[in-house]
This record gives structure tokens, sequence and C-alpha cells, in this order.
């Protein structure tokens, strides 16, 4: 009986019309990566450090085919949020990541940054709709020993590939 069956051919055309409609998504999406252009914005206290973040963030880039990366440095992470809305203004990029390390000096000053830093990123992301990915960092403890320069060099590498991830999810929810 016809009534309550499956027809196959009708399920194996809606599989091939799926197929084809993925193919083309992985298609518009290799060509969007192409074009796809990334600042990062990073601060220079640390440098040596945050460089590792950087680095990370752009081999785990462009291993995804996306290799435009414009690398704009600033004195320190204070600085970011300024840099970070004149690229957004721009128009030339599809996300923007943050990078630096806002280190406790003994006077609780770094709190303060930290939160202003991340304050102001927030409001040019949703000022400028341009996603804004920040790996701007404020370590409880940190001084410059060999034992927590060791640590925090592998740990920003690691953040560096998160960013990257996160990045790479963010393009991805892009409209159109």
């Amino acid at each position: 009986s016809q009534h309550g069956c499956i027809d196959e051919h009708a399920l194996i055309e809606k599989r091939k019309c799926a197929a084809m409609i993925a193919t083309n998504r992985h298609k518009d999406r290799a060509a969007q990566a192409v074009n796809t252009r990334i600042a990062f914005i990073q601060a220079c206290w640390h440098k040596q450090l945050v460089d590792r973040c950087r680095d990370a963030f752009i081999q785990a880039m462009t291993a995804a085919k996306i290799d435009s990366i414009d690398v704009i440095e600033v004195p320190g992470s204070f600085e970011i949020p300024l840099q970070a809305k004149r690229a957004a203004r721009s128009g030339r990029y599809d996300a923007i990541v943050a990078a630096g390390l806002v280190i406790d000096g003994g006077i609780y000053a770094h709190q303060f940054v930290a939160d202003a830093v991340l304050n102001g990123l927030m409001q040019v992301q949703l000022e400028t709709d341009t996603p804004i990915l920040s790996v701007v960092l404020s370590p409880h403890h940190f001084h410059e020993i060999d034992a927590h320069q060791g640590f925090f060099h592998g740990h920003l590498m690691k953040k560096g590939d998160e960013a990257a991830a996160a990045c790479l999810q963010v393009l991805a929810l892009r409209p159109g």
C-alpha cells in the first residue's frame, strides 16, 4: 500500500538536494575565507609572552585558510580599545582580536585597567557590529621568574589557539 509508505525516490532526491546545499555552503565559506580579514591588536607590555598568543593565533587561522591578518601593536592594553574602534570603523575587518597582559604591580590598578579594556572592547563591538575577541588577561600571580615565564609562555600559546577557534565560530555566524 502506498499510503503510509515512504516514497524512496523522493527521499533520495531530498538527500541529493541537502548534499548539494551543504556543498554550496562549503564553497561559500571557502570563498568567504579567502576574503576574510582579521585585525590582531596586541599590547607590547610583556611582548615576548603576548607574541606567543599572536603566533599561535596566526598559525591556527592560517591552517583554517585565513591568512589575511593585520597585526597592530600598541604600547599597553589600555590603548587597545581605541585601536579596535578605529579598525572596526574602517570597515576592513571581519573580526578583531585583542591580546595583552595586565599585570598586578602591587597597587591594584591592574583590575581597573583590565575592566576598562574589556568594557571598552564590548562597547566597540556593540557600536560597530564587528566581532571582537579578547585575550587580554590579568593573572592573579605573575612574577618575572623562569617558572612564571615558562607557564605563561605555554598558556598564551593555548589562548591563541582558543582565540582562533572562537574567531572561526564567530565568523561562521556572520549574516549572509
